[in-house]
């Protein structure tokens, strides 16, 4: 054991892996905000509309923050095994660890995890970054630099720009034009909730529609991957193959929820008018309402006066009998 408790300090410390990505945090707390901020003034709602405000604004606000964090997340395309593998360069060692891909919009995440964890008197847990968002061979660079292990230099090696797979491409501009297409769904969802509150119901009801559609196309264009030639991808006697990952399937949830939405309005507005209205007016048709004027008190002075239509200039003449 060393005066440093087994830490050199002389050289960088290996990267443990990271709990959450900041960005998708920073995302998911303003929506949390923005649904907090609304639940307060839900009290204030009388009648039955209030348990339908609450559900479309929580509706709305999971189409929202969806649209958003998947463009930050890194499981678009997962690939998972567990292998014996060598461990570093130049070296035969091996360890039997379990290695993960994780592809996102704006670049990959290789994680190695010793099985166990502690291997070679070394601890083996890494969780590594690299965008293509940046410099991506600059990424690669520091990674040789730093002495990262094998299986995540060979992961990365294989998409490089110089590499014969072509992996960087494929990923990378499909995951471009997705990503552009998911931030067009989340201004078509920002203009439908304007149109939701105004009473042009209907157009809301096309932009949800619009939504998910764009939705969809983001989906299409991220699933281009799969139809040219893949890489193999080898480690020990293991092929590494990605599949879609969680925010694939999410927004391809989400998507077809916002087209349900969507045509459930369009076709309200068709044959059920007047109760599309009451739904997404908050007080109408509301029972209760006329049992809040109970008394009615006349000023007798004011009655037995001449009074002034506002149109005009006719002075007409109101005859009270007052009975005691």
């Amino acid at each position: 054991m060393t005066f440093y408790n087994d830490i050199y300090p002389f050289y960088p410390q290996q990267r443990t892996p990271f709990i959450f990505n900041l960005s998708q945090l920073i995302v998911i707390l303003v929506f949390l905000v923005l649904a907090c901020s609304f639940l307060v003034i839900l009290p204030g709602i009388r009648g039955k509309g209030r348990l339908f405000w609450m559900f479309r604004i929580v509706l709305s606000l999971f189409i929202g923050v969806v649209t958003v964090a998947v463009n930050f997340t890194s499981d678009w395309a997962t690939g998972y095994i567990k292998t014996n593998t060598t461990y570093k360069s130049f070296s035969n060692a091996t360890v039997s660890a379990e290695i993960g891909l994780h592809v996102g919009f704006d670049g990959i995440n290789v994680t190695l995890k010793g099985n166990p964890v502690r291997q070679l008197n070394e601890t083996i847990n890494y969780n590594e970054m690299f965008q293509w968002t940046e410099d991506y061979k600059e990424d690669y660079v520091k990674a040789l630099e730093r002495g990262l292990p094998n299986p995540i230099l060979y992961i990365a090696e294989k998409f490089t720009q110089d590499s014969p797979c072509g992996l960087l491409f494929q990923y990378k501009y499909s995951g471009q034009y997705a990503s552009a297409t998911m931030w067009t769904a989340f201004c078509c969802w920002l203009i439908s909730n304007v149109l939701f509150s105004m009473p042009v119901i209907l157009y809301g009801g096309y932009m949800i529609v619009t939504t998910g559609a764009f939705i969809i196309f983001s989906l299409i264009s991220f699933a281009t991957i799969h139809n040219v030639p893949y890489c193999t991808i080898s480690l020990g006697t293991v092929s590494l193959e990605t599949v879609f990952g969680g925010s694939f399937w999410l927004s391809l949830v989400t998507g077809i929820l916002c087209i349900l939405i969507g045509g459930a309005v369009i076709l309200m507005d068709v044959f059920i008018p007047q109760k599309l209205k009451i739904l997404f007016t908050a007080n109408e048709g509301d029972e209760d309402d006329d049992t809040y004027i109970t008394e009615c008190y006349l000023n007798e002075s004011f009655l037995e006066k001449d009074n002034v239509l506002p149109l005009g200039d006719v002075r007409v003449s109101v005859p009270v009998s007052i009975k005691t």
